[in-house]
């Protein structure tokens, strides 16, 4: 099922930058807490190709704007990045998410092109991995706020496996590519220190990775409505607990 068909589905948000002011008590008191949402990839850089020809921009986007729906219903006001795709640079994700609580980066995952086979789908060739699946998020240690980073990354991956998402084990000790240091492995977190939307920032940021679109399977697992919100519905409540905690 491609991606962008999905996309156009999904309910697009209202035409404002930020949405339904919500307070949220924190131990300081009354506070607006904000949560940039960014859309991974752009319209002309799409990111990875799915098995069966999807581009991931389309799977970031439509999840993006289920999460930016689920953080609205639970009070938190959000700041959508990039939801056009149109994005001039890296960096410019993180300062247009200046003066939020929080940034989360919106992906979907592949693998490394020694691990691709070939196959026919649909008339055409493409390439597939069914080796690694499972949801991922990283931090970066040179991010200003460490550890409002790792507690909500730590609280995200909770609440996705008490929903019964699988986390992914392979950045540690992959067969190909570069080996990630767990942060805390059990939730799938793992260290990447020089992402630019992760340590180019003033406020807490974790890149989330929704699964890996080059397992045939875990694609239509990802592309499936219900697995979405579901998804999405995790996410938010665990940003919401961290956030709340803080």
């Amino acid at each position: 099922m491609p991606a962008r068909r999905t996309a156009t589905c999904a309910r697009r948000p209202p035409p404002w930058a930020v949405f339904t002011l919500g307070l949220l008590v924190s131990h300081s008191g009354l506070h607006a807490v904000e949560v940039s949402v960014d859309v991974g990839h752009t319209l002309a850089a799409h990111g990875a190709t799915s098995a069966r020809g999807a581009h991931e921009f389309d799977f970031n986007l439509v999840l993006a704007r289920q999460l930016i729906g689920q953080l609205a219903e639970r009070g938190l006001r959000v700041r959508p990045v990039n939801l056009d795709g149109l994005i001039e640079s890296l960096v410019a994700r993180p300062q247009q998410a200046t003066g939020s609580d929080f940034f989360i980066a919106v992906h979907h995952d592949s693998v490394h092109a020694d691990l691709l086979q070939e196959w026919d789908w649909d008339g055409t060739i493409q390439t597939y991995s069914d080796r690694y699946s499972g949801f991922s998020l990283f931090v970066s240690r040179d991010n200003p706020d460490l550890t409002t980073s790792l507690r909500c990354a730590s609280a995200i991956g909770s609440r996705l496996r008490r929903a019964g998402f699988v986390p992914a084990m392979h950045h540690a000790n992959p067969l190909a590519g570069i080996p990630r240091q767990p942060a805390d492995a059990s939730n799938a977190v793992y260290y990447y220190d020089k992402l630019v939307v992760l340590y180019r920032t003033t406020l807490p940021a974790v890149l989330f990775e929704a699964g890996v679109i080059k397992h045939r399977a875990e694609e239509l697992a990802l592309l499936d409505p219900e697995n979405q919100w579901r998804m999405a519905d995790a996410i938010a409540t665990g940003i919401a607990a961290c956030l709340y905690a803080r």
